[in-house]
């Protein structure tokens, strides 16, 4: 019993998807669609970021920008490369003092989506001006909903939901436009290396102290032994005077 049981169900399942499947089909296949992208003029807008290396840990990056702010930058992707002098470096080759800009540009394009939905049928139940019910080319009925102010084909004339009767061969158009913004960013990341270090001052001369030989002391005057005296220059003129004095009495004796 519980068997026969089990077994109506599943195919009780298996027989609403059928359904369910079909009508989906049938759906598609009535109601026609079509769509149409219009794109209007295009807007470019620029921004550029500077900034410095300062640390760089594992794929954790932190850089000091422009305007003194220190930003974080967590788990860049090892696919993330700077053109540095033409060379591609990943996050590995970054170096504290390394200069890096990043130019973002957005390009905003306006565009319109216009969707057009067409369905044919036969009028089988009107409640206006909400809902129709309409029999399909197929041959099944199909509910739709009536927008506010859609407007019906019948004989080539334009009427709306309070004009429909059954069995009225009406055709409808939905048109919907939605208008919508395609935005696409294109970033590119550019670097520099540290600038080399200072190279050391020109060489500046020292000035060093040479000493002058002291100029020799002046030669003193010879001093006289201690023996010479005025005692022998006395006895000198006195043997002169005595010598004199003896020549002068000899002169007058001859005389």
């Amino acid at each position: 019993m519980n068997s026969a049981t089990g077994w109506t169900r599943v195919w009780l399942v298996l027989a609403v998807g059928v359904m369910c499947f079909a009508f989906a089909i049938s759906m598609s296949a009535q109601v026609k669609t079509t769509t149409d992208t219009t794109s209007g003029q295009a807007a470019h807008e620029v921004t550029v970021e500077r900034g410095e290396v300062v640390v760089v840990q594992g794929n954790d990056l932190v850089v000091k920008m422009d305007d003194g702010t220190i930003r974080h930058v967590a788990n860049v992707p090892e696919s993330t490369k700077v053109n540095v002098d033409g060379r591609e470096l990943g996050i590995h080759d970054l170096k504290p003092g390394m200069k890096l800009q990043r130019t973002i540009t957005t390009t905003t394009t306006p565009q319109t989506i216009t969707t057009v939905k067409t369905v044919t049928g036969k009028v089988w139940h009107i409640s206006p001006p909400s809902s129709v019910i309409l029999t399909l080319e197929d041959g099944t009925n199909q509910q739709f909903k009536i927008p506010k102010g859609q407007k019906f084909t019948v004989d080539g004339q334009q009427m709306d939901a309070w004009g429909l009767k059954k069995g009225m061969r009406v055709s409808a158009t939905k048109v919907v436009e939605e208008p919508v913004s395609v935005v696409e960013r294109q970033k590119q990341l550019t670097g520099s290396m540290p600038p080399p270090p200072p190279p050391p001052p020109p060489d500046v001369p020292i000035l060093v102290a040479v000493a002058e030989p002291a100029p020799a002391p002046a030669a003193a005057a010879p001093e006289l032994p201690k023996t010479g005296s005025a005692l022998p220059l006395i006895g000198l003129l006195g043997s002169l005077f005595f010598l004199s004095s003896i020549g002068l009495g000899l002169i007058r004796k001859t005389a």
